[in-house]
């Protein structure tokens, strides 16, 4: 029983990235394709794709990631869920947190969807404060 499917959605990353992994594939949900589509927008991942039925090893939809840079220079070091479950954080668009100076980018759920930090305080929009990423 998952849980916190997004949490195990970051760790497959992270998972994957640590072991000079060039593609990862995670079961498909929109809240992962939403995540994944904002981190090959801001150039961590290079190709996001939906993988059918036939083509998937269960039967079900995944998706598929191809992570940019491979072996010792890692796109993503570094991929943290900041709510969780157990204690969801919420922050306002002044809130936003800059991540490693402007390095890194956090990811925000909106009224109006998922989507990176400084499109949402570019918006003047706030709301959960799901992952950060440098």
């Amino acid at each position: 029983m998952q849980t916190d499917p997004l949490a195990d959605f970051l760790t497959s990353i992270r998972n994957a990235s640590r072991a000079a992994k060039s593609e990862v594939r995670v079961p498909w949900s929109r809240m992962r394709s939403d995540v994944a589509h904002i981190l090959k927008n801001e150039g961590y991942v290079l190709e996001v794709e939906k993988v059918s039925d036939k083509e998937a090893k269960a039967g079900k939809p995944e998706l598929r990631l191809k992570l940019r840079g491979a072996g010792k220079t890692r796109a993503i070091t570094q991929i943290t869920r900041i709510s969780k479950p157990g204690r969801r954080q919420y922050v306002g668009a002044q809130e936003i947190p800059r991540v490693l100076g402007g390095m890194g980018i956090s990811v925000i759920s909106t009224p109006r969807g998922v989507m990176a930090g400084h499109q949402a305080k570019k918006q003047n929009l706030g709301g959960e404060l799901l992952l950060t990423v440098y």
